[in-house]
């Protein structure tokens, strides 16, 4: 603590000295000598920002962002902050970094609002519709050491010529199994506004895929993250069930198949199965997609009650 308070207030002390020498300055006609008095005055204050953080405990402008982070998680953080702490005006580069290249869930306010709007993420106490584009929230304390080979796929993937909805199912079953996060997910469609998180939901309540998140079906996951639970699709019949009923039925059944018990907790690489839901009156039949006619099975329960129907 004592390094810290002295080197602080030495920059203290002399960006003080610089500022009160400022005012003769101001008296002065030449516009060039008034800003070269600035731009000193503008460094120490970014090396004013640096000594709050020890060298011991974060040595680049990178590391001073993450200590910052870590500090202060589950917290919107403002870029004007990084700004401060990183010295550097280039501090979205080293958030860059963080994500691609280290594997820390940094979502931002863009992000965040994207997701939910469609009630894809909820985070406690956070009012995440007040978030700005300029806003971050670490999500996770725990680095993801996959994510620089995942973000290697999603440039391979955004350069393709195919639609957004297209290039997300892409990416999800590059990553078949795998959480992704919804920054990824959004770098892939080209950062296309709030486009690709309505493809997402329309690949799981209009075309069947198993993608997941915390809110519709798999409360185990990361916030802020989606996965593809297996190649297999839906049969047209258990398609477009509303989120909301999904995640009541899912609830109810503790995410659990009624029939064996089996839940996410057991998943393995060599029993790949998920959960869906299964219409107790077939909806071919008239069978509604209300929760009282749905129940939560895995797909090899599901594949046998179908099977005995025949």
């Amino acid at each position: 603590m004592g390094k810290k308070s002295v080197d602080t207030e030495s920059v203290r002390k002399t960006l003080k000295d610089l500022i009160d020498n400022f005012e003769a300055e101001l008296k002065r006609n030449d516009l060039r000598d008034k800003v070269l008095s600035l731009v000193v005055i503008f460094n120490h204050l970014r090396v004013l920002g640096k000594s709050l953080i020890l060298s011991v405990d974060a040595s680049s402008a990178r590391d001073r962002i993450l200590y910052y982070f870590k500090k202060y998680s589950r917290i919107i953080i403002n870029g004007d902050e990084l700004l401060v702490v990183s010295g550097i005006q280039d501090y979205p580069r080293r958030l860059r970094e963080l994500r691609v290249q280290f594997g820390w869930s940094i979502i931002s306010g863009v992000t965040a609002k994207e997701m939910a709007a469609e009630n894809e993420l909820s985070l406690p106490g956070i009012d995440i519709t007040k978030m700005k584009p300029e806003d971050y929230i670490l999500l996770s304390l725990e680095p993801d050491r996959d994510a620089a080979h995942r973000w290697h796929i999603a440039n391979e993937i955004r350069k393709g010529p195919e639609g957004v909805r297209a290039k997300v199912l892409e990416y999800f079953k590059r990553n078949v199994g795998k959480p992704v996060t919804g920054e990824e997910l959004r770098y892939v469609a080209g950062n296309s506004k709030t486009e690709w998180a309505r493809r997402v939901r329309e690949l799981r309540t209009e075309l069947g895929w198993p993608v997941e998140t915390r809110n519709t079906g798999r409360p185990d996951l990361p916030v802020g993250s989606y996965i593809l639970e297996s190649l297999r699709q839906s049969p047209e019949h258990d398609r477009k069930i509303a989120d909301s009923v999904r995640g009541a039925v899912l609830r109810r059944d503790k995410y659990k198949c009624v029939k064996d018990g089996w839940s996410h907790e057991e998943w393995n690489r060599s029993d790949p199965r998920h959960l869906e839901l299964h219409h107790v009156k077939e909806h071919a039949k008239g069978g509604e997609n209300t929760e009282g006619n749905l129940i939560t099975v895995c797909t090899v329960c599901h594949d046998e009650i179908h099977r005995n129907k025949k």
